[in-house]
């Protein structure tokens, strides 16, 4: 018989995640640059830029010939939106057999997306369509950015720690091609059309149970006057993508705060067992590594992620988190760092240590 927790925590199980079948390599993104941007000035750096990101391969949710297209805001909402209910359902279904919960077990839905807009939320059209109960609660989050993965494992968390019975589902949906804007000639913005990919992710948080991370602590760091580094435009032609050029440096007033938040719980942040975070580019894993003062090696799956899917916002953690199951995940109690970083400039932090099923405290 196995001994008794002497305290309940919340559990985040394995991540479901799927990306759309239209794939575009770093060689056509670079290509597609070269001729459509050809008379631009910087576009020698541009091209270099998108290089650097180490992005090989980005998955779309249209053929890249509609992508390139903008038929107007209104049509393109109309996509994400068709494109949301085609595809989110198989992913959650997913997630809650690998949690081994089903529809009815879910106490509330935590919906994040930055690309899109819809009201009722997604998490309405769920309710009915995957016959989760009507009590289900609601958390629609949707203007955190590539923050809100690690926002909503931290309201799930929240949730969870107040009612110790309950379950949450986390369900990320971004379709970051559908922001593509073709008068946006700016640096930030060429940058960006090579980074973003499009994905699905979500995953289960069991107040009770369950194998994976469990929760033990969370916060959130705001950088003091940093909004408007990462942010929309929004205009008749939809979101228009704003990136500042010192956002690849956060990282530096960042990883103080995430090693106060280990610091307040004890533990070390430069001394834990995995850490998955998100990867906005390159530099923020190597600035992470060098400020955090932990072995690259230790952000293998975030690299991962954004090698292979590119940029794909609020999904990212829940994609990193997902390769680490699938590398057998950590040892029992091993101790672990989550965040997402976004808009504000924001850090969403947590930390949780490693439950397996099979093993006893």
């Amino acid at each position: 018989m196995r001994r008794k927790q002497a305290r309940i925590m919340a559990t985040l199980c394995r991540p479901s995640v799927s990306v759309p079948e239209h794939v575009i390599t770093m060689e056509e993104t670079l290509e597609l640059a070269r001729s459509r941007h050809a008379d631009h000035p910087q576009l020698p750096l541009a091209l270099r830029l998108i290089e650097n990101t180490g992005v090989r391969t980005r998955h779309i949710v249209q053929p890249i010939e509609e992508t390139l297209k903008h038929p107007g805001f209104e049509e393109r909402n109309k996509v994400y939106v068709a494109e949301a209910k085609a595809r989110v359902p198989a992913v959650v279904q997913r997630a809650l057999d690998d949690a081994e919960v089903l529809a009815s077990d879910i106490d509330v839905i935590i919906y994040v997306s930055c690309t899109g807009f819809m009201m009722p939320s997604l998490t309405a059209w769920l309710i009915n369509e995957m016959d989760f109960d009507s009590t289900t609660r609601q958390i629609p989050i949707a203007q955190l950015g590539c923050a809100a993965g690690g926002a909503a494992i931290n309201r799930a968390h929240d949730f969870c720690t107040a009612y110790p019975e309950a379950n949450a589902l986390i369900v990320a949906c971004e379709f970051c091609s559908l922001c593509y804007q073709p008068t946006d000639l700016g640096i930030g913005n060429l940058l960006s059309n090579g980074l973003f990919g499009d994905g699905i992710a979500a995953a289960v948080v069991r107040g009770t149970g369950g194998e994976g991370i469990a929760l033990e602590r969370n916060g959130s760091y705001l950088i003091p006057k940093t909004e408007d580094w990462i942010m929309y435009d929004v205009r008749a032609t939809g979101f228009h993508f704003q990136l500042d050029k010192r956002v690849p440096a956060t990282m530096e007033p960042l990883a103080p705060a995430l090693q106060e938040l280990a610091g307040l719980h004890g533990w070390d942040a430069a001394d834990l067992d995995f850490y998955i975070v998100h990867a906005g580019g390159p530099r923020i894993l190597d600035d992470l590594s060098k400020f955090l003062q932990v072995d690259p090696h230790a952000f293998r799956f975030s690299r991962a992620t954004l090698t292979e899917y590119g940029n794909i916002a609020s999904a990212v953690v829940l994609d990193a988190l997902r390769r680490l199951f699938d590398a057998g995940g950590a040892h029992h109690r091993a101790r672990g760092l989550l965040a997402g970083f976004g808009p504000g400039i924001t850090a969403e932090m947590a930390l949780g240590r490693w439950q397996r099923t099979d093993e006893t405290d």
